[in-house]
Parts: structure tokens; sequence; C-alpha cells
């Protein structure tokens, strides 16, 4: 480990640090000194012990050691770059964190080059103290890593055994459920929650829409499933008071409620990543009769196949308008939805958000007959592509963009070519760690070097975001303009415009609650009007 004594100023100014995992949570009977409560009362001790002058604590409760995108440690490294404290303790080397590479980078040259004491109680690690102790937390570091790796694993067959078994090992029970008392694996129906459930069931059985649902739900002030999973005042997952169509259509296809143990819909891509992806359907976990059922089996598959007819009905029958998907609201930034009325034998558009929930008054009514707009849009874009055809200089614009297609090329192939250096900047980082762990390189050699390929890997990093960036650039304005230019052309000729022709040509159309509207075009040579 390093060793090179840092500066010892007049006073120390302490930071405690705290963190909690998720894993660690309910383990009081096994280790009560893994909790905030003790590792807080712990901490505070040792700092009126030592004389030294408490500042802050930071505390991360429910976050895993092997990522260090966390909220307190971001605080703590904050007041670390503002000179809020000089002295950071923390009760053992794996509350800092688990991920070797990481942990070590700010034990070993983050610390070291801001100033920074750093205090490891359990395992008695001081840098300001050159000390024995202090060269066994290299190794400590690996095997936190190695013991994390090692915990995932094991911790995935055992919930994948319950999982098989019917067993329930999510965070949550769904909207509708509690955890049997009895059975921590167990579900049963939530007395106050499981007639709401039932109820939206039997509404959308009776054949009433989605929007009708969720004006009913919010009517009633039913309070939603993320806002039920809000006791925890700590809890990440985003809070939503109101119901909406997604949240009901959620629920009526969750086939938990009749009675079905459904798990492993989406799995974590890495044990030290947070990114989830969702599983296909054949790999799902699915046990049958595991609970008792909130809906009837017969009533579920009879919610399912309408909302499939309804799906193909949307999908294949109804007739697509020329300016469909390009119409946006200004206030909300939804689209604006088009509707045919059956009885009345014409199109209108509105709001998507305002139209699902009227009542609530989520935004504003933008009401508008659509034939009667899509004539003035049609009028607007035809005199307006025509003036800009008339005055560029359509041969010298693609020339120009020939130029800047050939050199999105070359930039494509330098942004590779910089990647692959990246990720060996990253490799060569990984490989000098593990040969400072086997003492095949010195401290100073160590420091010197990762210092050196810190630099580096940013330098490269900032170098692939300006290419990337310049590569978008460039695709915005080469699209092909012959085709572009053709289509325009057509565009003027025809009196009929085709909406594939409208999808080329715009980008999006935004109308106000006040009707007034903005065509903003794909391509550069048309201004925004």
């Amino acid at each position: 480990m390093y060793n090179t004594l840092i500066e010892t100023p007049e006073f120390y100014k302490a930071g405690i640090y705290i963190r909690l995992s998720e894993a660690d949570e309910g383990k009081a009977y096994e280790s009560d000194s893994e909790s905030v409560l003790n590792q807080r009362n712990m901490l505070m001790k040792f700092v009126k012990e030592k004389g030294f002058i408490f500042v802050s604590e930071y505390v991360d409760d429910g976050y895993s050691g092997t990522d260090f995108d966390r909220p307190g440690f971001n605080k703590m490294m904050e007041d670390i770059k503002n000179k809020v404290i000089n002295l950071v303790i923390v009760k053992d080397l794996s509350r800092l964190g688990r991920d070797h590479v990481m942990t070590g980078f700010y034990i070993e040259t983050f610390f070291p080059e801001n100033g920074i004491r750093f205090i490891s109680m359990q395992e008695g690690y001081d840098n300001a103290i050159n000390q024995a102790s202090n060269d066994s937390s290299t190794f400590i570091i690996a095997c936190n890593d190695y013991y994390s790796k090692q915990n995932s694993v094991k911790i995935r067959n055992v919930l994948n055994d319950k999982r098989k078994n019917g067993k329930f090992i999510g965070s949550s029970p769904s909207y509708g459920y509690l955890r049997d008392p009895e059975d921590k694996g167990h579900l049963i129906p939530d007395p106050i929650y499981a007639p709401i459930v039932k109820k939206i069931f039997d509404m959308a059985y009776e054949g009433i829409g989605l929007s009708q649902i969720t004006t009913y739900l919010n009517d009633n002030k039913i309070k939603t499933p993320s806002s039920l999973k809000r006791k925890n005042i700590h809890a990440n997952n985003k809070y939503n008071p109101m119901w909406t169509i997604s949240s009901v259509k959620k629920i009526l296809k969750n086939q938990m409620y009749v009675g079905d143990m459904v798990q492993s819909v989406q799995t974590k891509v890495s044990y030290k990543s947070k990114k989830k992806k969702t599983l296909p359907r054949s790999n799902w976990n699915i046990v049958k009769n595991t609970h008792e059922a909130i809906v009837d089996r017969i009533i579920f598959e009879h919610v399912q196949n309408n909302a499939k007819r309804t799906n193909v009905t949307n999908n294949t029958k109804r007739e697509k308008r020329i300016f469909e998907n390009l119409l946006y609201c200004k206030e909300c930034g939804n689209t604006l939805t088009i509707t045919y009325r059956k009885n009345h034998n014409y199109w209108t558009i509105n709001c998507n958000r305002y139209s699902r929930d009227p009542k609530r008054k989520m935004c504003y009514s933008h009401f508008i007959p659509y034939d009667k707009l899509e004539c003035a849009l049609l009028e607007v874009i035809k005199k307006t592509c025509k003036q800009y055809l008339d005055e560029i200089n359509v041969s010298e614009i693609a020339s120009e963009i020939s130029i800047k297609r050939k050199n999105d090329s070359k930039i494509k192939e330098k942004i590779t070519e910089l990647e692959n250096k990246e990720k060996g900047y990253l490799d060569k980082l990984d490989m000098l760690y593990e040969d400072k762990f086997k003492g095949l390189v010195s401290d100073e050699m160590y420091k010197r070097i990762a210092n050196d390929t810190e630099i580096l890997l940013q330098e490269t990093r900032k170098k692939i975001n300006r290419l990337k960036d310049n590569t978008k650039t460039i695709k915005n304005t080469t699209d092909d303009l012959k085709k572009y230019e053709n289509k325009i052309k057509s565009l003027i000729d025809i009196d009929s415009p085709t909406r594939e022709l409208m999808q080329t040509i715009i980008d999006r159309i935004v109308i106000d609650k006040d009707k007034n509207i903005e065509i903003i075009y794909k391509f550069s040579i048309l201004n925004n009007i």
C-alpha cells in the first residue's frame, strides 16, 4: 500500500463515511456493527477520543460497495474538493468500497493528492502514520472485491432455487399483495388494495376504457403503486401520486393476480452494475398457483384477449393521417392524438395527456378539426419548400455534403481507434494494480504509471466525445440531399402528398394551447417557421 505520509495540518476536520448495502439490511442478528446507527456511534466515539473536529457525516443507506455513484459519497468528494474536510474515517475498508481498482485509487492516489488523512478503524489503516498494518490493505481490498463477486454468485444461486420453488424474492410484492408474516416467500392479498385490483379488472372486463378507469382511480384518491413503495424515505424508486394509463395497463397485464408467481423478468448485467436488461418471456420463471388469486383466470384471459384485439384494430385497421406522429403539444411535450369521430364522420386532434384525464387538467385542450389543419399545413410547407428550392444552389450543397460524408467515415475510423486505446488504458490500470498487489512493481512506480495512464485515459475519452459530437452534426447535415430535393419537388407538384413524404421532410410540428403552430424541418437547408 502507498505509504508516503501526507502533510500534517494544524488540526483535522473530520468527515465520517457510513455505508450500508441492501445485502446488509436486516442482518442485525448476525452483526450489530453493520447498522447505520452502530457505525455512527463507533465512528463518533473514535472522533471524540482522538480529539478531531467533527464537521459532517456522509451516509449511503442501501447502496452497493461495487458502485461509487452514491449520493453520500459524492457529497463527501465535493466537500473534499472544497476543503471542507481534511480527514475521512470509515469503520472498515469495505464501507468505502468493494471494487478493488476504484477503492485502491481513492486510498492510494486521490486522498494523498488532496491532502486527506484516511483512517479505517477495523484494519488499523492510517495514511498519516508509516506502519506495517497499512501494507495489508491492498490484500484486504482485493479480498473485499472477491467476496462481493462470490457473494453475488451464492446469493443468485439461492434466489434461483427459491424462484423455482415458487417463493417470492422481490423487494416488494405486486400492488394488492403483501408478504405473509408466517412465510416471507409467500404472498397474501392486501385487504385494502386487493379489492382495488379486482375493481380495475372488473371495469376492464365490462369494456370500460383505460382512460375512464384512470379517472375513476384518481377521482377516488386511491393510492398508486409507487406511492405505497415510498414508505421508505430513502427509496430510490420514482414516485407518482397520480394514476396514469400506463400504470393501469401494467396491472391489467400482470399474471401474478391469477395466483401465478412470475419472476426473472429482468436481470442485472453484472454484479458491479445497476443496469438491468429485460429478458424474453421464455426466460421468465413462472410457477402456477403459488398464492391466492385476486382475479379469476377467465376474467384475466378475457382482458388480455380484448387488449390484443384493440391493439390489432389500432395498428392495422385504423387509417393513418398524413401528419400522424408529427404533431406535438407545446405545453407538455406529449404527442397530439388524431382521433376519428365516427358519429360525426370527421377527424380531430387533441393533447394526449389532456385527453387521458381531462378532469385533472394535467395539460390544456388543443382540440382542432384535423382536416382544416392538414390543408393549412400543406399549403405552408409547399410554399416554404418552393421558396428555398428557388434560392439554394443544390449542386454546390450536394458537393459539400459529399465531402463531409467522406470526413464522417474517417472520423468513425478514428473513434474506433481511440476506443481501442481507451480499452487498453483500462486493461493497463487493472494489470498494474494486480502487479502491485503481487509486489512486481514498487509503490513509487505504481503511482507514477497510474497517474500518467489516468491522464491519458481522460484525454482519450474527451477526444472520443468530441468526435462523436462531430459525427452527430455531420449526420444531421449530410443526409442524401438529392433524395430530399426530389421529394420536395414531388411535394410541390402533387396534390395529395403521402405520410411517408411528410415524415422525411418534417421533424415535428408543435402546436400550443392558443393554436399557434411551429413547423420544424428535418434538414438544415430549411429554417424553422
